[in-house]
């Protein structure tokens, strides 16, 4: 795997993060058990190495900058579905607290197949919507960051995502190069959930033409007990 580990390495050089030998084989390792995995269950249409490096391990880790400059100690990745972008940070930075949220109990099977693995710690997988677990008190306005590339409008993600976060840290959604009309149609959502854009970033994947955007959402307040409203309401009738 010679040259394909060359192709891990160099672009995850490109976005300012040089692997070490532990992480390359545990990125590798990660590849192997999501293909076989994939086989009898649907948790990814790429499977190839090389994008599945490009689309899934690296647009995952370009926030590394971010968790390094604000010193982040604890993640909550909503909607993780097949461990993205939780798992491929948790590789990068081992040392910090790391949830893991899906609603499907058959990709928490797997992602504890994998923190198993992989020799991961100070990891947790929760089975549950977000609506109701972020109500609960062990998880509720307890994270630096949370982290979701899941597919929904920014509005539902930030009723999703907003209430696990701790007043002062940050929500990061993770979305296509086109963003603009949801941002607009967001903000009274955002607002209402005691927070606010700090800063939509634009870039490219390196060595390819997908654009993405990081739309970073700060927490300035405790959050009103109404938030999030039950479960499926979000998703209907956003903010």
């Amino acid at each position: 795997m010679t040259s394909k580990t060359s192709i891990l390495e160099k672009l995850s050089s490109d976005i300012g993060y040089v692997l070490s030998g532990q992480q390359i084989e545990q990125f590798n390792d990660f590849y192997k058990m999501l293909v076989e995995k994939n086989k009898v269950m649907n948790l990814t249409a790429i499977t190839e190495y090389d994008e599945v490096v490009l689309k899934h391990f690296i647009d995952s880790i370009v926030i590394n900058k971010r968790i390094s400059d604000d010193n982040v100690k604890s993640i909550m990745d909503v909607g993780t579905g097949a461990g993205f972008p939780g798992i491929p940070l948790k590789i990068l930075f081992p040392e910090i607290k790391l949830t893991l949220l899906d609603s499907l109990n058959k990709r928490i099977l797997f992602l504890n197949e994998v923190i198993y693995n992989l020799g991961l710690d100070n990891i947790e997988c929760v089975h549950g919507r977000a609506e109701d677990v972020g109500h609960l008190l062990e998880f509720r306005e307890q994270y630096d960051l949370t982290v979701s590339r899941a597919v929904a409008n920014l509005s539902s993600l930030s009723e999703y995502c907003i209430p696990f976060v701790r007043v002062g840290g940050k929500f990061i959604s993770y979305k296509s190069g086109v963003i603009d009309e949801e941002l607009s149609s967001a903000k009274t959502a955002i607002q209402l959930l005691g927070s606010e854009i700090e800063e939509v970033e634009k870039y490219t994947l390196p060595d390819s033409d997908i654009q993405r955007s990081l739309v970073v959402i700060r927490k300035e307040k405790k959050l009103s007990k109404k938030y999030p409203r039950k479960a499926g309401i979000p998703g209907k009738q956003p903010l």
